[in-house]
């Protein structure tokens, strides 16, 4: 057997052994308070990287050339975990997102942050989801006796007599529908829905077909508060990444129902900041994120040891969008220190088809920020030409998977990122490792 298939087929037992250990906690542990236990076991600070075949499909997969060579002749390892890789919802690309399983996934697989996006629930409790109404396509809910609490019942799509679809199915469900108790008992599934479904169970599959739904069974999606999700992650020995997410609710949010908004935007900042500080976790160890530069801005002001490396998001959906250079020196000025735009704003394709760095990837680093971009796996098949909004500046250059690789040497050496949230963090960490980036 040559080196090459020797080193795939490693990392497919590594990966299959990783799995077996998500699979392998009995029911019972399974349905503990919040998972109070690592599925791993004790300590994350001793636990083996195991990477898996997929960032050697992608190495494999890459155009001859010096950056391949160097790549392919890191396959050996050993591995090592990197603040270079951040897991992105955990292991968003097969775990269903902000659950114990992606999040012990992404750490297995060398991410050396992990992040909990922080919304809240009816009683003011802070929980791991990605938007504060997202429950009805990342979570069981609708099959469960809460679904009389969303906000919005499911409702069927309308069909002409064709079946073409007249009217979408939709549904709306909150956190903030629920109480923590009431959420521990959800479980969570990959985010996904189905517009022509027709009743519950078709309106749940919706999982987009390069992702998978193996890892949400009826024993798996464990969600988990904020408070659980630190504890976790110090146990797992990874750094995090607490992204404080816009409410859907009207803040001050009135949380006892007496017509009067007790719970303010500040309130709701500090409360995700004093959680870390309740679990000992030094300030140097958590990278706050909001895409709300008020939010920044409060912590840098009321929390310094939090706030100088708070992560500001960029919410341009477009280059047009973007922040002007005097805009990037003047977050600089106010004390924002990393900025965090998605990753269409760092690259683009000089006259020769190459990617290269941005305007606005020059201008961030000009003045003096650090940038930590989003989002790597995140979108599906890269041969088929697909529009896809990551890709949007750069998308001529990208031909065929591998080239996932170019765009992370690019970033790295050419931009100079300090990190990338990945929704499959064995990839990023293959890359780091080889680079050498702790």
């Amino acid at each position: 057997m040559s080196r090459k298939n020797l080193t795939s087929t490693l990392g497919a037992v590594a990966l299959m052994s990783a799995l077996f250990l998500l699979s392998s906690v009995s029911d019972a542990s399974r349905h503990d308070d919040e998972g109070d236990d690592s599925h791993y076991g004790g300590s994350g600070n001793g636990m083996s990287i195991q990477l898996g075949p997929r960032p050697y499909f992608l190495v494999n997969d890459m155009a001859e050339g010096s950056l391949k060579n160097r790549l392919r002749h890191c396959g050996d390892g050993p591995f090592r975990r990197t603040q270079f890789s951040i897991g992105h919802r955990g292991a968003a690309l097969q775990f269903p997102e902000h659950t114990q399983e992606s999040y012990e996934a992404a750490a297995l697989m060398g991410a050396g942050i992990v992040e909990c996006d922080v919304t809240f629930t009816r009683d003011k409790e802070l929980v791991c989801r990605h938007s504060q109404c997202d429950l009805h396509t990342t979570t069981n809910i609708l099959e469960t006796p809460l679904a009389a609490k969303c906000t919005k019942p499911f409702t069927p799509a309308q069909l002409d007599a064709a079946g073409n679809v007249i009217q979408e199915a939709s549904a709306q469900c909150c956190t903030s529908d629920i109480t923590l108790e009431e959420f521990k008992s959800l479980r969570g599934k990959m985010d996904g829905s189905n517009p022509a479904a027709t009743n519950v169970a078709e309106y749940l599959r919706g999982t987009p077909d390069w992702r998978t739904d193996l890892y949400s069974g009826p024993t798996s999606g464990t969600l988990l508060s904020h408070k659980k999700s630190i504890q976790l992650f110090k146990r797992l020995g990874v750094k995090m990444t607490p992204e404080l997410k816009s409410a859907s609710v009207a803040m001050p949010y009135d949380s006892d129902g007496d017509g009067v908004g007790d719970y303010t935007q500040a309130d709701y900042a500090q409360q995700m900041i004093d959680e870390y500080k309740a679990e000992n976790v030094k300030p140097g160890n958590v990278y706050a994120q909001s895409f709300d530069i008020r939010d920044i801005r409060y912590w840098i002001a009321n929390e310094p040891q939090f706030g100088k490396q708070a992560v500001y998001l960029d919410d341009a959906n477009i280059v047009a969008e973007l922040p002007s250079a005097a805009q990037l020196a003047a977050y600089k000025a106010e004390g924002i220190n990393i900025v965090a735009p998605p990753l269409f704003a760092l690259l683009d394709v000089d006259g020769g088809g190459n990617i290269v760095p941005s305007l606005y990837a020059r201008q961030a680093r000009a003045a003096g920020l650090d940038i930590i971009t989003w989002t790597l796996e995140r979108s599906g098949i890269l041969a088929d030409g697909h529009d896809d909004f990551y890709l949007q500046t750069f998308r001529p250059a990208i031909r065929r998977e591998g080239d996932m690789m170019k765009v992370l040497d690019v970033l790295a050496k050419d931009v100079g990122i300090r990190g990338i949230f990945s929704d499959w963090a064995a990839t990023v960490t293959y890359y780091a490792n080889c680079m050498n980036i702790r």
